[in-house]
């Protein structure tokens, strides 16, 4: 993956670099195990002083995202050990498991078998469930879905009244609120988890980076500006020549039909004024989407056809 820093913006050094690394592993541009630059390596290439590098390295160590490994360098976060194995083979590991804990208990294998059907032949889920704390973010992640996929999607926050909601639903979050999730989740209840859509690779290919260009970035996300602040900053591009509009404040559209583009999310883009030339930008990454489709195609076919006409 490749990294920016622009020492002449008023986003801190370190918290460029922290916002890169850590979108680098929410979209998978950064692997489990994948071996950073060390401290002396992007002190160099960036010509700033190595306790910056060791800085955000550190902060990111604090929260669990990377790991130092004595005398090898600091790494992203390993998998679970199994992370590796072939899928049918993961699949014929949980099935072997679970036979060999029901005949260990003494049930006899017909009756596994005849439990085993009902479960399977149990009402298909009828829904998608968006888990997220954050209210605005749970938004455009409902909205991108429902874009792709028709398939019903609602939205929850992670408190009490989630409960409520989990009846023939399907549980999706992103990947890293499975910690915190997971524990209001009944055991063993499925779920699907997104990933992020690089953002680095997706702005540069979309965004009109020129000397003359003021871009706006519009969105009812506070996360949204900062991300793309550090983002297009850290990419060249002048914080002068940016303009943030959050768009829960009144009169947030001022100045944007000024603008070479406004990139916003995908529920602020529908209050985006005519004649902006717009860039939306979806997060989540096309393979997480392509994972809740063949969750889908995998439901019963009557009930599919009947959810998605």
């Amino acid at each position: 993956m490749r990294f920016w820093l622009s020492k002449s913006s008023e986003v801190p050094l370190r918290e460029q670099l922290t916002t890169q690394v850590l979108l680098g592993i929410f979209s998978n541009d950064l692997k489990p195990g994948q071996k950073l630059p060390s401290t002396r390596e992007m002190a160099l290439r960036f010509r700033i002083h190595p306790n910056t590098v060791s800085a955000a390295y550190r902060d990111l160590a604090s929260r669990g995202w990377v790991e130092f490994r004595k005398g090898s360098g600091v790494y992203i976060q390993r998998a679970p050990e199994n992370a590796s194995i072939d899928a049918d083979m993961q699949l014929d590991h949980l099935i072997s498991t679970f036979f060999q804990a029901a005949l260990e208990k003494g049930f006899p294998l017909r009756e596994v078998q005849s439990r085993l059907k009902q479960w399977l032949e149990l009402q298909p889920p009828d829904h998608f469930l968006v888990i997220e704390p954050d209210a605005e973010l749970c938004r455009v992640l409902v909205a991108e879905i429902k874009e792709a996929i028709r398939f019903p999607v609602m939205g929850a926050q992670p408190d009490d009244g989630c409960q409520a909601s989990l009846a023939g639903a399907v549980p999706v979050f992103m990947f890293n609120r499975e910690e915190q999730i997971r524990k209001i989740l009944p055991p063993r209840m499925p779920c699907l988890l997104l990933h992020a859509r690089s953002v680095p690779a997706t702005l540069a290919e979309k965004i009109p980076i020129s000397p003359n260009a003021l871009i706006a970035v519009a969105s009812r996300w506070p996360d949204f500006l900062r991300w793309a602040r550090a983002v297009l900053v850290a990419a060249g591009v002048s914080p002068d020549a940016l303009l943030f509009c959050d768009a829960r404040e009144a009169r947030w559209e001022r100045g944007l039909q000024e603008a070479t583009a406004v990139v916003t999310d995908i529920v602020t883009a529908k209050a985006v004024p005519s004649g902006c030339r717009q860039y939306v930008f979806n997060l989540i990454a096309d393979e997480s989407l392509d994972e809740l489709r063949r969750f889908i195609e995998c439901l019963e076919p009557e009930k599919r056809d009947e959810l998605i006409d």
